[in-house]
């Protein structure tokens, strides 16, 4: 029997593993059936090498919960340690760095992501929740089995063991204070969380009872193309506890130089009571890392849900690693990239479809457009303008037939801007509907993009949907009056006989102006601004205006003002004392006849 001690600065090392792996205790479970899954990597490799026999029984890991011994075991059947192994991989774990390790992180705010996977201490992650533990392995070169002990005070023995077969077991002797970690299903909880696609099949047992905790195949690790839509979507359904299907994913499988997989979802429309905000969930060789990682996409695609896959980041990646790192910023790059080619194929392969899903992605694709040229000039065949008929047509063909100055009208309320709608559909003009704060900001970005595109609301101009008339100076003065408004804020348009006797109109700038300002305030907690000035647009077509000319004056200003008040109604809600106004005009003019 060989006895010692592991190292001369042990008194650093165990303190540094209780102390800095505190937090996040759970995470000693991955570690060792990490190292189980390697060590049956190792051994499969070897069998491919022809350099060791084929196993005849099938790679697997078992995790053994004992309350009554107190024990809680990792078992594999890889390749195994001779004497001469572990005496050099667990008995010399390069403590040398251990006391750079403790300078260079002591002090630092996050504890408990950085100690394991530095100086080879995966393994003595055990010690976190073990009074002492036991490896018991027989190397698959058919070397004596070993036995070691080991106590949290670094005092170790090394000797024979009876074991027959290939493979090793690590026993934790679960200290006092951590018997959690002797529940079945608190221990099951964690294998799920760390190890539920782990690449060989990892059982949990307790007495009689045993259960397989992992899928040993995830959807990702596959090539695309082997898995059908309906298994996409039941892994999405599965993995984020989403009962819709997702709008549509992506699989990406990147080779040299990035070297990463994942499959991402664009989840379907939620409701404004749900968060919107998506979960990447990051593994290392199928192994959990981390959730909801928020660096690795754009803030423009942060509902994507989904799993990524990335070798070549480190086990105990950070997050101000992840904000940095080049790597992770190609990722990101290759993700945008994905994203907008699987855009442009739905919209392709399937233009009806596409336009269905078009009102939930619109928000994120707008977005992306104006905070990412990159993205713009890949994804902009793919950008649609729905009209107020449910018909959507590609932006790209608008631009294209844009060849002079083009005015382009849109609602920002379907159901209020109905009339000034109705006007424009009865000339055969389309209207688009951009009903969300988004939607205007886009409208301007266009505009910058293509100085022939004009972007008008329905009530900015009338000038297509009827014709410039000439001043009447006894209307000018009559509706002035009734309005309180200036006399350059009183215009004439002919509409037909049939269309309202007055409208409001808007300035499209102004209007703008205001509206982004009301949202500024509202974010900022500030007062709000007041809205664009209305302007009053009176048809001289209509029969009721013609006649206000001949009518009595008090009649005349009464009608002009519920003329006004009939025109604030169908552009927006009426105020309070406005209401009111309509209200006691509507009781003065019942029973004039003009």
């Amino acid at each position: 029997m060989k006895k010692g001690g592991i190292s001369v600065q042990t008194e650093n090392i165990f303190p540094v593993i209780k102390k800095w792996l505190y937090s996040d205790k759970d995470i000693f479970i991955r570690e060792l059936v990490s190292n189980s899954c390697d060590a049956i990597t190792k051994h499969k490799r070897l069998v491919s090498l022809s350099e060791a026999e084929e196993s005849a029984e099938e790679y697997k890991v078992f995790v053994t919960v004992d309350k009554e011994l107190k024990t809680l075991k990792f078992e594999d059947n890889g390749i195994g340690m001779t004497e001469e192994e572990v005496d050099k991989y667990i008995n010399q774990i390069a403590l040398s760095g251990a006391l750079d390790f403790i300078a260079k992180y002591e002090g630092e705010e996050s504890k408990g992501g950085g100690i394991i996977g530095h100086f080879g201490l995966g393994f003595y992650s055990a010690f976190m929740v073990a009074s002492s533990v036991e490896i018991e392995t027989k190397s698959y070169t058919g070397s004596p089995a070993v036995l070691w002990d080991c106590g949290e005070n670094g005092e170790y023995s090394l000797d024979t063991a009876d074991r027959e077969n290939r493979g090793t077991v690590i026993t934790l002797h679960v200290s006092d204070d951590e018997v959690e970690y002797l529940d079945f299903e608190r221990v099951k909880s964690v294998l799920h969380k760390y190890c539920a696609f782990m690449p060989y099949p990892v059982y949990i047992r307790e007495g009689d009872k045993e259960e397989l905790v992992n899928e040993v195949q995830p959807i990702w690790q596959k090539q695309p193309g082997e898995a059908d839509d309906a298994e996409y979507n039941e892994f999405y359904k599965k993995l984020f506890a989403d009962y819709r299907d997702p709008l549509f994913y992506v699989h990406i499988n990147a080779d040299f130089p990035l070297n990463f997989k994942g499959v991402l979802y664009f989840p379907a429309a939620r409701s404004n009571f749900e968060n919107n905000e998506g979960c990447i969930k990051l593994f290392y060789n199928s192994v959990f890392v981390a959730d909801n990682i928020k660096e690795i996409v754009p803030d423009y695609l942060y509902n994507l849900c989904g799993v990524l896959d990335c070798p070549e980041l480190p086990l105990n990646v950070s997050r101000s690693y992840l904000q940095d790192d080049s790597y992770i910023r190609k990722i990101s790059a290759h993700i945008v990239k994905k994203i907008a080619d699987k855009l442009i194929k739905l919209c392709k392969d399937d233009a009806e479809k596409y336009a269905k899903l078009w009102d939930s992605v619109r928000p994120y694709i707008e977005y992306g457009c104006m905070k990412d040229a990159k993205f713009y000039d890949r994804v902009k065949d793919a950008v649609l303008l729905k009209k107020t008929d449910g018909a959507c047509t590609p932006l790209s063909e608008v631009l294209q037939n844009a060849e002079e100055e083009k005015k382009l009208y849109y609602t920002t309320d379907p159901q209020q801007q109905s009339y000034y709608v109705n006007l424009f559909a009865a000339k055969g003009i389309d209207v688009y509907v951009m009903d969300i704060a988004l939607d205007t900001q886009f409208a301007a970005f266009v505009e910058s993009k293509n100085e022939k595109i004009k972007f008008l609301r329905v009530d900015a101009s009338l000038d297509e949907v009827g014709e410039k008339s000439e001043e009447d100076k006894k209307l000018l003065k009559l509706f002035a009056e009734a309005t309180g408004k200036d006399k350059e804020k009183i215009s004439f348009v002919a509409l037909t006989e049939d269309d309202a006797p007055v409208l409001i109109r808007f300035n499209e700038e102004e209007r703008r102006f205001a509206d982004m300002m009301r949202m500024y305030a509202a974010v900022n907690g500030e007062a709000g601004f007041n809205a664009a000035d209305e302007q009053v647009v009176i048809n001289t077509n209509n029969p009721a205006v013609k006649k206000l000319a001949d009518t009595e004056a008090e009649k005349a200003a009464v009608l002009a003002k519920h003329f006004y008040l009939m025109a604030l109604v169908v552009s927006r809600p009426l105020k309070e004392n406005e209401i009111k106004d309509l209200m006691e005009s509507s009781k003065k003019i019942n029973g004039y006849i003009i």
